[in-house]
């Protein structure tokens, strides 16, 4: 009788965890969404590279992107070539995030309101080299001295 409960708890305990990653992918997904939408990113993107005429790529090729790459981590998928392939991947990652971050930054108008309220609109330049740089030498830190 013992052995039936531990198995019925078990049971309960991966059903319980499908649940919160389910949950959990939802919240997560639901938020990018509301980014991308809310703020209307990608026709922001599109705009910005001239190429509205083809924001349906952007779409599509940001769900392709998040499927694929979620069901390579969700079963462990090694890709074999991902040697020579990491940097060229890492390059077009990069871009992307790059133009990403430039619509967001159109849309919300931060970094000119933040550098006029803090007297600092001579230093502008600076101040994204500094961002850019911060974020490059992080990226570097977390790959080299946290490797996953």
């Amino acid at each position: 009788m013992r052995s039936v409960s531990n198995a019925l708890v078990n049971v309960f305990i991966q059903i319980f965890a499908a649940f919160l990653g389910l949950a959990g992918g939802i919240a997560v997904g639901g938020g990018m969404v509301a980014l991308f939408v809310v703020l209307d990113m990608l026709p922001r993107l599109a705009q910005l590279t001239n190429s509205f005429h083809r924001v349906h790529w952007f779409e599509a090729a940001l769900i392709t992107g998040a499927v694929f790459f979620t069901v390579i981590d969700l079963w462990s998928i090694k890709l074999r070539y991902a040697g020579w392939l990491s940097p060229v991947i890492g390059l077009l990652d990069g871009v992307f995030i790059g133009l990403l971050a430039a619509a967001l930054t159109e849309v919300l108008n931060v970094l000119p309101i933040l550098a006029k309220r803090l007297g600092m609109s001579g230093i502008l330049t600076f101040l994204l080299t500094a961002m850019v740089l911060g974020k490059i030498i992080g990226s570097w830190f977390d790959c080299f001295i946290y490797p996953h």
